[in-house]
């Protein structure tokens, strides 16, 4: 991925920096809240701006990534989590899931893995 030459980039609130201008976007997690979720740090400048945007969006705007790659990646975190998730489930609770909410756990640990390795 490459940093955009000279766009404008919308923190929130009315900020603006220039993409090729930002040197870190780091992710708030101390006080986060509304208005603050993300410190970009800019070139020139001792202390970070406060964004009220969050930092993959930041990111996805700095190098225009396309809406579906970010989402695609979104996904695969997500399967990547829930697959973690589903192997600590253990057989009677598989069972039961089965056969009294007709959920089958294993069937989707095999799908999932199946789109994973696609």
């Amino acid at each position: 991925m490459k940093i955009q030459s000279s766009v404008l980039v919308h923190l929130g609130f009315g900020k603006y920096v220039r993409s090729d201008q930002v040197t870190a976007v780091i992710p708030i997690e101390e006080e986060r809240g509304p208005g603050r979720r993300t410190f970009v740090h800019v070139q020139g400048q001792t202390d970070p701006v406060v964004a009220s945007r969050a930092e993959d969006t930041i990111i996805r705007d700095l190098v225009q990534e396309p809406r579906e790659v970010t989402q695609s990646r979104q996904q695969q975190e997500i399967l990547q989590d829930l697959l973690a998730d589903l192997s600590n489930v253990n057989t009677t609770v598989r069972r039961i899931s089965r056969d009294e909410g007709g959920l089958d756990l294993e069937l989707l640990e095999r799908r999932i893995r199946q789109v994973m390795e696609a």
